[in-house]
This record gives structure tokens, C-alpha cells and sequence, in this order.
């Protein structure tokens, strides 16, 4: 195959028991540069790029009290503005990506942000409120909407300015924006009222419209019939839809024509390592590739070739072509969004779904992870025994179990 000389040898596929790195998982909390282990090479981690809290009302009501009507009320508010939870190009919270996506944003804000998929127009619109003083008010209910993006992190082998290799953090594909927001809060404001600047009373007070002949003029006692301007800044959002790919990624083109592969003429075995169980296809399109033991009865259905291979910041990608059954490994497009979606084997087609990253050790170890382009999720298995599935898991094993070796045949 065509590919570089320099491609082929950074692939330093020969193991080497002295240079192998260590295989415990680091626990430090990832950042870019950090050190990493073997075992984090099936593993990946958000961080946050940029994030901007911006007060928001969810829903509102335009209330008039007079005297005799004050105490204890119940009012019922119509929606505003709506805001999902979602990560990613456009879903919502599934996989523990997205989970400790969310979960360092509120970390790092010291907020306490919901992380799981919900939306604020399916909170009770019901707002109870001890009215003490007459005059004409905002009832609301409201929250900090917290936005922003984040990228990823993957382990990988990164030369030295000494010439030396080390395992490091560093930004893999699958960058994105999020948008969450903090518990509601519900309250009622007027005009006159001295608030926070930037706070949650203050833009209810200005949706209140103060300046306009409806807020000045006297209203029977309960609901105030909407401004022209509350109509106008009444914006409703639909929520995020309900499924998602966990990170940004370019769209599969799904073509079915084959494609004509440029392929390595050497095979390898994806293997656990030290074990003698292996990637092994399948010889049915509707199953999926498993862990099975190498024999002389495995049809070469433990061997793959890398095709259309290439390197970006030390990231190799490639195609992962089955010598056995003549198929590519790929994410079904049906399951891309799905947390542990089994690897199966289809036709090769021009398919980010069949495009792989595989991140290495240092020279001297074959020790890999491998991570589909289009999902962003890192391949595993729930455990170690024959027949068991290969998997995708948006974040990765964190056990080590996603930490294969490349081994040539």
C-alpha cells in the first residue's frame, strides 16, 4: 500500500517488556499535557473550554394586587423560554461523557447545574406567593442557563524535546457545546423594588415593561393581560431533540457503493493484552465482532488490515478491513448514539462510522486504544471472556479494559 515510510514506522509494533508502560490507570483529573498510562489509551475525558452564565426566566405572569387582596396567592405563569439540557451536536444527556461533561462545568463554575436530560417546560408553572403590599408584579419562576463548549482528551505518545516518549494528554476529535442550567427559582418582583444587578429578579423586572401604560394603570385584583413588549420578548425554544452523537463529528456520508481500500499488506490481531483472546468478526452481518481465541479454525476472522491510513498529530486513523469476511469494523448508524452499541463488521464504504483513531504507547509497546471518528466513543468490552462483545463506550473503559495491543501476524 501507499503510505508513508514514516507512517509505518511510527506504528513500532515489535513489544519490548523494558519499554512498556505501566497499565494501572492515572488518577489525577485529566488535562491537556498531563501524564497519562497504557491504561488510559481506551480512554477519553471532556474539558472545558469556554463557558457564559446568562439569568433567564422560564416562565411569567404580569399579577395586579389591591388592597384586600394581599396574602398567600397562587399564580399560574405561562411559559417563556424553554431550555434543554443537551451535549454534543444535537442531543441530549446520554453516556458518562456527556455526564462528566456536565459535571466539570459545575465544578468549575461552583454551580450546581442539572446533568441529566430535562427541560424547564415540564416544571410546574404554579407559583405560590405571600403578596404583602398592593401594587403590580411579576410573578416568574427562572434560572441561570449555563453555556458553553468543551473538547476532548485522549492518551497518547507524544516525542520528547529530548528525543525521549511519553504518554500524554492530549486534544482529540470531538470538540462541542453544551447548554444546561441551575435549579429554578420562583419568586415575584415590582417595579419599584431595589434588586441585584444581573440577577434572576432583575430580568423579571424588566420583562414587568415598567415604562408602559399597562404597568402604571390600575387592574382589577390577578392577571394582567401580557405587553406588546412581553409578547415580543415571549421567545419559546423547542427542547433538544432526543438523540445525539457525544461529540461533533463530521456526518457519515453513507454511501453504499464499496469502496476500493488502500490497504497495509500485513495483518494484525487486536488483542487483550497478555490473554490469548482477540478481535474476532463475524461471520453473520447481524452479529457483532467479539472476543474469541486465535486457532487454525479462526478463517482469519482475527485478522485485520489497516487501510487508507493517516497520521495527525501522532493519531493514526485508519479503516479496519477483516481479512476473513471482507468487511470493515463499524458503528451501525441506527446505534451511533447508543452507550455500549456493539461493533459489527459492514461493506467498506467512504463512512466516518468505519474510520478509526488509534492512539499508541510508547515506542517498544503495541499497547493501543481505538476510538470511532464519527461517535467519539472508545471501543471496550464489559469483561474478559470468550464470546463477549465489543463495544463502544463514550468515555472508554476506566478500568484498563479498553487498552488492547496490535500484534502482527
Amino acid at each position: 500500500m501507499a503510505v508513508t515510510a514514516t507512517a509505518v514506522a511510527a506504528m513500532s509494533l515489535a513489544v519490548s517488556p523494558a519499554a512498556a508502560t505501566p497499565t494501572t490507570s492515572t488518577a489525577q483529573t485529566p488535562a491537556p499535557g498531563g501524564t497519562c498510562t497504557a491504561a488510559d489509551l481506551g480512554t477519553r475525558h471532556p474539558y472545558i473550554k469556554t463557558t457564559e452564565v446568562s439569568p433567564t426566566i422560564t416562565h411569567f405572569k404580569g399579577w395586579y394586587v389591591t388592597e384586600g387582596t394581599t396574602g398567600n396567592q397562587t399564580v399560574s405563569t405561562s411559559t417563556q423560554t424553554t431550555i434543554s439540557v443537551s451535549v454534543g451536536l444535537n442531543g441530549n444527556v446520554e453516556g458518562s461523557f456527556a455526564v462528566e461533561t456536565l459535571g466539570k462545568v459545575g465544578a468549575s463554575l461552583g454551580l450546581n447545574v442539572k446533568v441529566d436530560y430535562s427541560s424547564t417546560s415540564t416544571e410546574s408553572n404554579a407559583v405560590t406567593w405571600n403578596f404583602n403590599q398592593p401594587g403590580y408584579y411579576g410573578v416568574y419562576k427562572g434560572t441561570k442557563k449555563v453555556t458553553g463548549t468543551y473538547g476532548s482528551l485522549n492518551c497518547n505518545r507524544v516525542q520528547q524535546g529530548d528525543g525521549s516518549w511519553a504518554l500524554k494528554w492530549i486534544e482529540g476529535p470531538g470538540s462541542g457545546s453544551f447548554t444546561t442550567y441551575t435549579t429554578l427559582e420562583e419568586g415575584a418582583v415590582r417595579c419599584q423594588d431595589k434588586v441585584p444587578a444581573g440577577s434572576i429578579m432583575t430580568k423579571a423586572q424588566e420583562l414587568l415593561d415598567c415604562g408602559s401604560a399597562a404597568a402604571k394603570a390600575e387592574h382589577p385584583a390577578g392577571a394582567v393581560a401580557p405587553t406588546a413588549k412581553q409578547k415580543r420578548d415571549r421567545l419559546v425554544q423547542r427542547p433538544a431533540l432526543t438523540s445525539s452523537t457525544f461529540a461533533e463529528q463530521p456526518k457519515a456520508t453513507g454511501r453504499s457503493a464499496r469502496a476500493a481500500l488502500n490497504c497495509e499488506s500485513g495483518a494484525y490481531k487486536i488483542a487483550v493484552p497478555g490473554q490469548p483472546l482477540s478481535w474476532g468478526a463475524p461471520l453473520l452481518a447481524a452479529d457483532g465482532v467479539r472476543l474469541r481465541p486465535s486457532s487454525i479454525f479462526s478463517a482469519h476472522l482475527d485478522n485485520w488490515r489497516l487501510c487508507n491510513v493517516t497520521e495527525h498529530n501522532g493519531v493514526l486513523e485508519a479503516s479496519l478491513w477483516n481479512w476473513g469476511n471482507g468487511g470493515c469494523a463499524t458503528i451501525a448508524a441506527e446505534n451511533a448514539a447508543t452507550e455500549r452499541a456493539v461493533l459489527q463488521t459492514a461493506p467498506c464504504t467512504e463512512d466516518d462510522l468505519q474510520r478509526f483513531s488509534i492512539y499508541r504507547d510508547v515506542p517498544g509497546s503495541s499497547k493501543i486504544g481505538v476510538q470511532n471518528k464519527y461517535t467519539g466513543s472508545m471501543m471496550g468490552h464489559d469483561r474478559y471472556a470468550d464470546g463477549e462483545f465489543i463495544r463502544q463506550y463514550s468515555s472508554g473503559r476506566q478500568d484498563g479494559t479498553g487498552t488492547y495491543t496490535l500484534i502482527g501476524v
